[in-house]
């Protein structure tokens, strides 16, 4: 072991608080595990060496080994949004973060798809229990996998905040138009929100939902192609007055 190596041992061990923050600047991995040990190292120490996003698996296990760190949520956090911590870690630490630590997560810098998916189903598992008005805020911020799963819930309001969510996806409209939650009102919110009603995809949808008001196959044939309303006319999933209306449209175009 070269002299250069074994001062910087040394200072790592014996440094005062304020030279602690230039030790934990080292490059070496053996510095700033020695810098663990260090009777000076705080809470403001780790959670500048947790900035750093050049720290290996191991140094990072035995971050999350001090005891300091259990007793510190800032600490957990920042460990949790470090991309080199090991999965098992971040496993271990997600259940200690507060509901929107989890969704901010999911859009920090440098989080790694791991993390994001981790932090996601951890949202997930919270809904359940969530209160509504907290919901609505998770809806109005969450990925598209979150804002999904909420909007299946079916919930007026929860509905209505999804649909202008930026991250909604198509795919998550047709499942929850498709699904058992979707009423009269959620389905007309769908088929009249600017972003999503002219979708020939979702139009289809909805007219497939035997909970669809009238006034939508009126609004809605006229503009379709005559193929699409032939299959529409044979699904199995209209009600006897949607029917009437699809046969009369296509009376309309001379069909039969």
């Amino acid at each position: 072991m070269d002299a250069d190596l074994l001062r910087r041992l040394h200072r790592a061990l014996t440094a005062d608080g304020e030279e602690l923050y230039l030790v934990l600047q080292d490059a070496a991995g053996e510095v700033l595990r020695s810098a663990l040990k260090n009777r000076h190292l705080g809470e403001d120490h780790l959670l500048a060496l947790l900035k750093r996003r050049d720290l290996g698996e191991e140094l990072l296990k035995a971050v999350y080994q001090l005891p300091i760190t259990t007793e510190s949520h800032r600490l957990q956090v920042a460990l949790v949004r470090n991309p080199g911590t090991p999965g098992p870690v971040v496993l271990a630490l997600l259940p200690h973060l507060h509901l929107f630590e989890l969704v901010d997560l999911c859009y920090f810098p440098g989080v790694t798809p791991d993390q994001k998916f981790a932090a996601e189903r951890a949202i997930l598992q919270r809904l359940p229990t969530t209160e509504l008005g907290n919901k609505m805020t998770v809806a109005r911020r969450a990925t598209a996998t979150v804002v999904g799963e909420i909007l299946r819930e079916g919930d007026p309001p929860l509905v209505e905040i999804c649909l202008a969510s930026p991250h909604l996806r198509e795919v998550a409209i047709l499942q929850f138009l498709n699904g058992a939650t979707a009423t009269a009102e959620t389905i007309a919110m769908v088929a009249r929100h600017p972003r999503w009603q002219a979708r020939p995809n979702l139009r289809l949808a909805i007219l497939r939902n035997h909970r669809t008001p009238d006034i939508w196959f009126h609004q809605f044939l006229p503009g379709m192609r005559t193929p699409d309303i032939r299959n529409l006319l044979v699904s199995k999933r209209l009600n006897p007055a949607q029917k009437r209306l699809v046969e009369e449209e296509l009376k309309r175009r001379g069909g039969r």
